[in-house]
């Protein structure tokens, strides 16, 4: 049994804007149900109820010079894992967890480094671990802080350090001249330390210090140290490889399964198809569509953001909507993407059809109703979505890219390679071409549905490489 604080900006229950949210809170779970003590430290934003809860610390104070943060940390507990709350209203006490309509909070930088040393003080006093893991520029500097500034602390010794980079695209990048509001030395704003471009990068100072990195896919782990998708820090990657692996996310099954979801229309299983048909009828009728069960459905759910490849959707959205299919797409994000499906929408009435909004529900009935699920990505780290299309018998199209190019292959769905509006239509056509031939079309719907990406083995390999760390 290794123990284990996370530290994390998000995660399921509390708080989730994306991906990172489902991975913290259902890796951590699992690894729990395997024997390790794992708990997850949280900020504690201002829609988390902590009521009744008890406290841990009630004057908690973070000095940045002369400037000081007040917390109170409280304890929770959500599917089994206990979770540490840090709250401090003036700096989590918003309405959103990274930003609002203007953009992201100029002093992130400040909000995420009180969360680290709070974590420091649970590992020095309230749960001390073998293992930090530390998720995403918003918990790198926990590793800094270990390295820059308690490098002989005997608090800490035996401490290591594990950084998860969920999505390289946010490298948490500042002026240069925050160094000293988060405690430390502008010197470190070198080229071989936190500089980047002129700024500095939370997450590379994470990735120089942790004693582990690792990313939610294997083939993403290989892409990031390429020019094309380092962003800037395939240098420093390169140079760490050494200690970089890839660990293909898993999913909850108790969740994402049609023959328990209570969202959908109707359950079904690989046993049992019939109420697949249920659910797209359903589907069809939420959107306001034609109830035409022949006509294949593709369906999408997304963050409305560039990385997801929607500028290929734009350059063949004539060719897409001439074939004879229904298209729906649910997600929020870039103003721009939100009024390219609002007017392809509006161009195409009873063919396509979108939800601009964060629907949880309805991202539910889009797995269970659609027949295929299209994810075009320029890159995916991991991707949960092919996931859950997978045990929905709801066959992927998706760009081999990252964990789309792990979890898809040609016996469950259909995948290309060049980033084009072309490769994508002649993929995509070829599977609205195979949806025709229906006997085919199952197998391939149930060999989707019997592969098993639950976080049982995910979390069997961060297990043994935490008992590998604090040997």
């Amino acid at each position: 049994m290794t123990k284990v604080l996370m530290v994390a900006s998000e995660s399921v229950p509390f708080a989730k804007t994306g991906g990172l949210a489902d991975v913290v809170g259902t890796l951590s779970a699992a690894l729990r149900a395997q024997g390790d003590d794992v708990a997850v430290l949280l900020p504690c934003y201002w829609s988390m109820s902590v009521e009744g809860l008890p406290l841990v610390y009630d004057d908690l104070r973070v000095w940045f010079g002369p400037n000081c943060y007040t917390c109170r940390v409280y304890l929770a507990t959500a599917n089994g894992v206990p979770y540490y709350l840090a709250d401090c209203p003036p700096l989590f006490g918003r309405d959103g967890l990274y930003g609002d309509a203007a953009g992201d909070y100029a002093d992130n930088h400040v909000r995420f480094a009180v969360l680290s040393r709070v974590a420091l003080t649970l590992a020095r006093h309230a749960f001390r671990p073998q293992i930090l893991h530390c998720h995403d520029w918003q918990a790198a500097l926990v590793p800094i802080y270990l390295r820059h500034l308690f490098p002989l602390d005997p608090t800490f010794l035996g401490i290591k350090t594990v950084l998860t980079i969920h999505n390289l695209g946010y490298p948490g990048a500042f002026p240069k001249d925050c160094l000293p509001d988060i405690g430390l030395d502008p010197s470190l704003a070198t080229p071989d330390q936190l500089g980047f471009f002129g700024q500095v990068s939370l997450l590379k100072g994470g990735i120089l210090a942790s004693d582990v990195i690792t990313t939610v896919s294997k083939t993403y782990a290989r892409e990031i140290q390429t020019p094309e998708l380092g962003f800037g820090l395939d240098t420093v990657l390169r140079q760490r490889s050494g200690v970089l692996t890839g660990v293909v996310n898993g999913v909850d099954y108790s969740v994402w399964d049609p023959a328990t979801d209570p969202n959908i229309a109707a359950h079904y299983s690989t046993g049992d198809l019939e109420g697949k048909r249920a659910c797209k009828a359903d589907l069809l009728r939420e959107f306001g569509l034609p109830i035409e069960m022949e006509r294949p459905l593709i369906g999408i759910v997304s963050r409305f953001a560039g990385q997801k490849g929607f500028d290929l959707i734009e350059e063949a959205a004539d060719e897409m909507m001439s074939q004879d299919a229904a298209l729906v797409a649910l997600g929020t994000g870039d103003p721009r993407y939100e009024k390219f499906f609002r007017d392809l929408a509006a161009a195409h009435p009873g063919k396509a059809a979108v939800r601009i909004a964060y629907d949880d529900v309805l991202a539910h009935k889009i797995e269970a109703g659609a027949d295929l699920f299209l994810m075009p990505s320029l890159y995916e780290p991991c991707g949960l979505n092919q996931i859950y299309s997978l045990r929905y018998g709801t066959v992927p199209v998706v760009r081999s890219t990252g964990g789309l190019d792990d979890t898809i292959d040609e016996e469950t769905g259909f995948k290309f390679r060049e980033y084009s509006g072309r490769a994508m239509m002649d993929a995509l056509s070829q599977a609205l071409a195979a949806y025709k031939k229906r006997e085919k079309w199952i197998a391939m719907m149930r060999a989707g549905m019997k592969r098993d990406f639950s976080w049982t083995a995910s979390a069997a390999e961060y297990a043994a490489l935490y008992r590998q760390l604090a040997c």
